[in-house]
């Protein structure tokens, strides 16, 4: 009987840190509104979101491309850090533009960090600087970090000036001052690359990627 007592607490104990757990969703702790951080997604709907708003559907509390094209931020950033949960299915590819020009391509009219399975057989022969993380094109990747296809991860991308910082699932995966680069690792024009300012958005290319718990602070 104990046993069973125990068990049965056991299982009321876990249900309820798994409510807690997704009540947290969609929602600012209190130290992200101490260092001013504004919640982007309301977890609802894309009300104020620009771009391909019709390739993007929410469904219980997360943006999921349907597949879609560029889902833009309501507004442009200069300096800024940005945080999101993310899930790629098998081969998913997706990434987010930073600082980018709305109707371009944010690789070369700005700047994307590459969202993928890394794990995928179809990706195993690509160059360090297209893995997950990277600057594409641009800056190369620490691999390793993310989680396999269907898991979520959690990421943190840092833009001040000329420094873009990658954070994965509480690790630094790239960490750059892209301020001195003159000639880039793909050999290709990017005349985005030093843009000041300009728009974040999730850059489908085809795959049913999730986004969640997205959330801005702007830095002086």
């Amino acid at each position: 009987m104990k046993k069973m007592i125990f068990a049965f607490f056991a299982v009321m104990l876990s249900i309820s840190a798994f409510q807690f757990a997704q009540a947290a969703d969609n929602q600012l702790s209190d130290a992200e509104k101490a260092e001013g951080f504004e919640l982007i997604f309301n977890g609802e709907d894309l009300d104020g979101w620009r771009g391909d708003t019709k390739g993007y559907v929410v469904e219980d509390g997360v943006i999921m491309c349907k597949p879609g094209g560029n889902l833009y931020l309501p507004k442009d950033y200069k300096n800024f850090i940005i945080r999101f949960d993310f899930m790629v299915p098998p081969n998913g590819n997706n990434g987010l533009g930073i600082r980018a020009e709305m109707g371009k391509d944010a690789a070369y009219h700005g700047m994307e960090i590459q969202i993928l399975d890394d794990y995928a057989d179809c990706y195993r022969n690509l160059k360090p600087y297209q893995y997950h993380g990277s600057i594409y094109g641009v800056v190369p990747v620490k691999r390793g970090f993310t989680k396999p296809a269907g898991e979520w991860n959690t990421e943190e991308v840092m833009a001040d000036g000329g420094h873009i910082r990658v954070t994965v699932n509480g690790q630094v995966v790239t960490d750059a001052d892209i301020s001195t680069i003159t000639e880039t690792m793909d050999k290709r024009n990017h005349p985005g690359l030093h843009n000041e300012s300009g728009a974040i958005g999730f850059l489908g290319h085809g795959a049913k990627v999730m986004f969640k718990n997205v959330r801005v602070k702007e830095l002086d």
